[in-house]
């Protein structure tokens, strides 16, 4: 927790990006019959039943103090699809980076290993020399301010019903630009301080 708290007390460094990554399922459903638009005084309605066709995953990763996010989606969120995922953010969205400083939780896909699985071992090591891994708690993901972008992503965007993953790809890409255009940044203020006084139950008790 700690060692989170204190990579978010690093100043701005374009050079040295920090960038929080976590992910979101959505489940795709479409409509059973056409909705009736709109009209005066009276809003859109939607039969309550709906078709299932299937999931899809999203990637976020957002770096809070640029305001820039970008979200991928894809049909599984497997070993491989992290790992193509991660390799986009070094090699597309931050190729002029020295390090890019990675925070996100302790799911098992999210490892160096993944990298290993879905590409030769020189690239593999070539991507991971690009990053600085953080992990947040196993209990504590609500320290990847990636987690607060993500809900806040469900509902701006995702409250809807979205059929397919073209149509998914169409609204979030929207939603991105929108907030990148804006420059909406996340201020943190949770320190180490705090959580050593808010916290104090979690740390060890010790005896004189």
């Amino acid at each position: 927790m700690e060692d989170v708290l204190d990579v978010y007390t690093r100043p701005f460094n374009p050079k040295r990006p920090q960038v929080c990554m976590d992910e979101l399922s959505k489940q795709l459903v479409g409509e059973t019959r056409t909705p009736i638009p709109a009209a005066p005084g009276q809003p859109e309605r939607c039969d309550y039943e709906y078709v299932r066709h299937g999931v899809g995953n999203l990637f976020v990763f957002f770096e809070p103090l640029a305001g820039r996010r970008e979200v991928k989606v894809t049909e599984r969120r497997t070993m491989r699809d992290w790992a193509h995922a991660v390799r986009e953010l070094v090699e597309v969205h931050y190729p002029e980076a020295e390090v890019i400083i990675l925070i996100m939780d302790n799911l098992n896909t999210h490892s160096i290993g993944s990298l290993y699985e879905a590409f030769p071992p020189a690239e593999a090591r070539r991507i991971v020399e690009k990053l600085e891994i953080h992990y947040t708690p196993k209990h504590g993901s609500w320290l990847n301010m990636a987690e607060s972008e993500l809900s806040i992503l469900a509902r701006q965007c995702l409250n809807q019903r979205i059929p397919d993953l073209e149509q998914l790809r169409r609204e979030v890409s929207a939603w991105q630009d929108e907030r990148n255009h804006a420059g909406t940044r996340m201020i943190w203020r949770f320190t180490t301080a705090d959580a050593r006084i808010r916290l104090a139950r979690l740390y060890p008790s010790l005896q004189a």
